[in-house]
């Protein structure tokens, strides 16, 4: 059992940078796939970035490839989503996720994460 508590949304200005972070209470994070989701407003939920195991590449979506970075600390329990140069359409509730190590093709899979938590709010303003 996993339990994943999201912090650091809030409301900024296009362009600045902001960081997620994902504290699994308990579970040990190192022992999972973990990623990020999002879900727009009137949208799916769709996948940003995962990461399998530390050491492995880090799947990103294209839309926030080269701008979004996921990392773990495993040492603290944490896993963390830096997002530079934000724009209006990164606006959504942004959620951490952790699956028993999905096979490669299925890192960006919704079903692929068993655990999930109660997700943040990043507003993105001109």
């Amino acid at each position: 059992q996993v339990q994943l508590v999201e912090s650091g949304g809030g409301m900024v200005q296009a362009g600045v940078s902001l960081r997620l972070s994902c504290v699994a209470s308990e579970g040990t994070v190192s022992n999972y796939a973990m990623a990020w989701f999002r879900q727009a407003p009137g949208k799916e939920r769709e996948f940003v970035a995962a990461n399998r195991r530390s050491g492995d590449a880090t799947i990103y979506a294209d839309a926030v490839k080269g701008r979004f970075t996921l990392a773990r600390e495993n040492a603290r329990n944490t896993v963390y989503l830096e997002m530079n140069s934000l724009r209006l359409e990164d606006t959504a509730v942004y959620y951490c996720a952790a699956g028993r190590r999905p096979i490669l093709s299925q890192v960006s899979a919704l079903s692929s994460y068993n655990y999930w938590g109660q997700g943040t709010q990043v507003t993105v303003t001109s």
